[in-house]
């Protein structure tokens, strides 16, 4: 049986292919769009899919797409009723909601079939059940209570549970307007970044400031009896006003989601030329904070209803890597999972799980999705082709030799572009699609910035360590695979790793298991053996784009970078 899984017509849309119990692809659009958070509907993700399996879109038995139209209908029929004035947003998702209905429409003007021979059936599955069985059946957990929370999805932007063997259950929700989600988003707006996705940088630009503006923020979320949270709608206008959505060539856009009674509060807004402040920093780190309030506030809440020592967490919110590196020191749990893509996109493998075992009542996989590599891989001919076409000179090396090469490029101070395997489904450059450098050096990032990301100095870079060694350089020593969780480096190690020590001496992990990815494992053990240092620099292989999927991508990075060395597979590119 085959079910192809979708996230269509949001952020991060994305598609994956089951068959029978085996996971053939999960991969986004924007890796094959070349458009960042690609909003439309994943028809090249969905060609990816059908190529890996060998099969045709009329092979596919199940589509399942991670919106339900009719989740909370009541809830969306009462809001339109009261802003009867303010229509035209109602309209605008029920014209998307077609979309998502008319899916055979669309799949048979896309692939150039008679609709009638398409024989898959439709399964929308609501948004944040998705999330959630994102990460639960995937988990290594037979039982777990489970949060999702992101911006919104299906007019909720909130869901807690637990989760037991093949089935999930639905505790509590929070409904539109209220969401951490749209508070994150509103001050990454305020403070000047503006683009889709931009959360990040204020969580990057949080710990150079203080907490101290958090008793005004205060006033903006309530934590509130049941365990959960509700906002103070003057500081926002997507209740009363709506908030513009647009998908520009693919690319998602939303409209300002602030009230002018946050400018009254908080003053002027930052524009993207202005410099940053200190103001601008304390409030990036009291955003931070409440943020790390209100989750553990619900997780609190949450163990205290289920009882369980592990929690899977997924969803926009739930991506948050300082807040998930303080659940440990902050609530009772013992076990965190988070799914490589944690995103909107990993709603596409969500809703084809959710149907798999929650409906269709299918066991569970015996082994845990533990590693990213879901996505396209390239054989020694594909990119064999690609060095002909740029007039580059074929060289093949042993593992041995490519260890030994990477590591002497790293330990000289070279940028090296790390190609191997499968892409990686998620945000996260996981050792598959990966630049690499020295974590030593002090100039590391200045390097990596002025050679190929250009991008704000006070973004960090990350570690990514041999899981045998996390317990000697981090003050937890809890696995982190997907790069999810940040931890505090121990004080006598900083100086030895600066390049990958955030101002506020922290990092934002991956442990790397011989297991399961075990050539990345193998050239940092090398450069290990050689320096001393368990440890590389990894940030994605991309300048200002989506994370490189194909060799014609990565080559095409590296000549229009100042990179020093490129590995694809088992060939390299010296400058």
């Amino acid at each position: 049986m085959y079910i192809l899984g979708l996230n269509a017509f949001h952020g991060d849309s994305a598609a994956c292919l089951y068959k029978d119990d085996k996971l053939v692809l999960a991969i986004e659009e924007e890796r094959l769009r070349r458009i960042k958070h690609w909003a439309g509907f994943p028809t090249e993700s969905i060609k990816a899919c059908l190529k890996e399996g060998g099969i045709k879109i009329t092979d596919i038995d199940h589509i399942t797409i991670s919106r339900n139209p009719s989740a909370k209908l009541f809830n969306k029929i009462t809001h339109a009723l009261k802003k009867m004035h303010k229509l035209s947003s109602l309209f605008d998702r029920i014209a998307n909601t077609g979309k998502i209905i008319s899916i055979n429409d669309i799949l048979s003007r896309e692939f150039n079939i008679e609709k009638d021979k398409i024989k898959a059936k439709i399964h929308n599955i609501e948004h944040h059940r998705s999330h959630m069985a994102s990460a639960f059946f995937i988990s290594p957990f037979k039982e777990a209570a489970i949060l999702s929370i992101d911006g919104f999805g299906d007019f909720t932007s909130t869901m807690i549970g637990f989760g037991k063997g093949n089935e999930i259950t639905v505790l509590d929700s929070v409904t539109f307007p209220h969401s951490l989600g749209i508070f994150y988003t509103a001050f990454t707006q305020f403070l000047g970044f503006s683009k889709y996705g931009d959360e990040y940088k204020v969580m990057g630009l949080a710990p150079y400031g203080e907490p101290n503006y958090i008793n005004k923020i205060k006033d903006i979320v309530e934590l509130t009896e049941n365990g959960l949270f509700k906002l103070n709608q003057k500081y926002f206008k997507h209740s009363k006003e709506g908030v513009t959505m647009t998908w520009e060539d693919g690319y998602p856009n939303i409209g300002g989601v602030f009230s002018d009674y946050m400018i009254e509060k908080f003053g002027p807004v930052r524009q993207k030329e202005e410099p940053i402040t200190k103001y601008h920093m304390d409030l990036a780190a009291s955003v931070q904070k409440m943020t790390e309030i209100t989750t553990f506030h619900i997780l609190n809440n949450l163990h205290k209803k289920t009882g369980f020592e592990n929690i899977c967490i997924a969803g926009g919110v739930g991506q948050n890597s300082v807040t998930n590196g303080k659940i440990y020191l902050n609530t009772p749990f013992n076990n965190a999972y988070l799914p490589p893509a944690a995103t909107d996109a990993g709603t596409a493998l969500g809703s084809a799980l959710w149907l798999k075992h929650q409906i269709n009542k299918e066991k569970r996989l015996e082994s845990p999705l533990l590693n990213a590599d879901t996505g396209n891989k390239f054989n020694d001919e594909q990119i064999i082709e690609q060095l002909e076409k740029h007039d580059l000179q074929i060289i093949k090396k042993s593992d041995e030799e490519i260890y030994e090469t990477v590591t002497e490029h790293l330990i000289n101070g070279g940028v090296v572009g790390w190609f191997k395997g499968r892409s990686e489904f998620g945000p996260r450059a996981l050792g598959y699609r990966s630049i690499l450098t020295d974590p030593r050096r002090d100039d590391a990032k200045e390097i990596l910035n002025l050679k190929i990301k250009k991008r704000e100095k006070f973004r960090p870079f990350a570690p990514s360590i041999l899981s045998e060694h996390v317990n000697e350089y981090f003050e937890q020593s809890k696995n982190v695979p997907f790069m999810e969780k940040v931890y505090q480096i121990k004080e006598e190690k900083r100086k030895i790793i600066p390049a990958v020590t955030h101002v506020d001496g922290s990092g934002r992990l991956q442990s790397v298991h011989k297991e399961i990815n075990p050539k990345y494992h193998a050239v940092i053990t090398h450069f290990y053996k050689k320096t001393g240092v368990p440890i590389v620099l990894n940030t994605s292989f991309n300048e200002n784009e989506p994370i490189v999927n194909t060799p014609k991508e990565a080559i095409d990075t590296f000549l229009r970078t100042k990179m020093d060395l490129l590995v694809l597979e088992n060939f390299i590119v010296e400058r």
